[in-house]
């Protein structure tokens, strides 16, 4: 597989391509104004907006009970409990500030437990005051620091949490130690959406960074001991090159990058070849298909179908792609652009060494 140093800038802007994502959901087209074209703040504000009140976010938000649950259930091995519904509202960029936003997570916040749907010791708590897995633990923390509660409780558990590689297991301590790629990346956005609206704390940024690390010197995809390429998940089967949204607790390459994106870290050669496999995905019109759907009961359908091109996936894949070429190159004037990769060959074949099995990236 042909590699790039950091300098290797990809470009080709496609208006088409823009015009596609923008011809969508509110919650796709604020985020398409703010990072891939050079739209005024207002104009960015007003869409984001719309999401209380039109599309997919509306329909969310309509269907929470009058108890604050969805699906009758703080979290369940579906995609429709409170917990999920509130996380992928996170994603759409539902405004925090909003009275939707407040009135929907107030409800949680007053009446939402665990009870029956996590460890007994845990029946009793609030919704923000988490259970006791790290992974889950780390989803409800990035909900509930973007929507503005009180998720100290669950931050301290997962600082103490953290293993000597710099990341964290749900199966630590007493059947790993060592950490898990899918934990990991669910604590690191945690840890980033607490830092934004509560400021950098030592503690909290020493730990994000030693996990990101951990990331690092894995090169996203690799074991750091063989540097063999981890081909699939050991606990969930998924295989880290096959894109997904909403990707719930599992781990890929460009969530992984999207997240790098997101806190601001300068890309270095450790990126380039997962930023490659990003970019070998695009179809010759611009576009990144929905390679996973995890199966589970959906309260909304964010994209049309597995194979299909996704939005989604488009989005998130052009801002790394923008990211990579603006960090690693001199500054541009002006704002962001969206830099889309030439049509790859068809022929492209990934790495050799897909060998490796195992969730876990020692």
């Amino acid at each position: 597989m042909p590699t790039h140093s950091p300098s290797h800038r990809y470009s080709t802007s496609q208006p088409s391509v823009i015009q596609w994502l923008l011809d969508s959901d509110p919650s796709i087209r604020w985020q398409v104004l703010r990072d891939l074209t050079d739209a005024p703040a207002d104009e960015v504000a007003a869409e984001r907006a719309r999401i209380a009140t039109e599309g997919a976010g509306a329909r969310l938000l309509a269907l929470q009970a009058p108890d604050g649950r969805w699906g009758g259930a703080a979290w369940n091995r579906g995609w429709d409990s409170t917990m999920h519904v509130l996380s992928l509202l996170r994603e759409m960029g539902l405004d925090p500030a909003s009275d939707a936003a407040r009135r929907a997570v107030g409800l949680v916040r007053e009446r939402v437990t665990w009870r029956g749907c996590g460890p007994p010791e845990a029946d009793d708590n609030p919704f923000f005051a988490g259970e006791t897995e790290p992974c889950i633990n780390g989803q409800v923390a990035a909900a509930g620091a973007c929507f503005g509660q009180d998720v100290r409780g669950i931050i301290e558990r997962l600082l103490g949490e953290q293993l000597a590689d710099g990341g964290w297991n749900c199966e630590a301590p007493g059947r790993s130690v060592r950490s898990s790629f899918n934990t990991t990346i669910c604590v690191l956005e945690a840890l980033l959406e607490y830092e934004r609206p509560c400021g950098a704390s030592p503690a909290v940024t020493a730990a994000r960074l030693r996990g990101q690390e951990y990331l690092l010197e894995r090169r996203l995809f690799r074991r750091r001991s063989t540097g063999a390429v981890i081909e699939r998940d050991r606990k969930g089967g998924a295989a880290w090159t096959q894109f997904a949204f909403p990707t719930w607790w599992h781990y890929d390459v460009l969530r992984g990058l999207d997240y790098l994106r997101s806190a601001g870290a300068a890309p270095d050669e450790r990126v380039a070849e997962a930023v490659e496999w990003v970019a070998a995905k695009c179809d010759r019109e611009g576009r990144w298909p929905l390679d996973v759907q995890y199966p589970g009961r959906m309260l909304v359908e964010t994209d049309e179908g597995q194979g299909r091109p996704s939005r989604w996936i488009t989005l998130r894949a052009l801002r790394v792609l923008d990211w990579y070429s603006s960090r690693a190159t001199p500054a541009r004037a002006g704002a962001r652009r969206a830099r889309v990769p030439p049509p790859r060959d068809d022929g492209l074949q990934p790495p050799e060494g897909l060998r490796d099995r195992d969730e876990c990236g020692g």
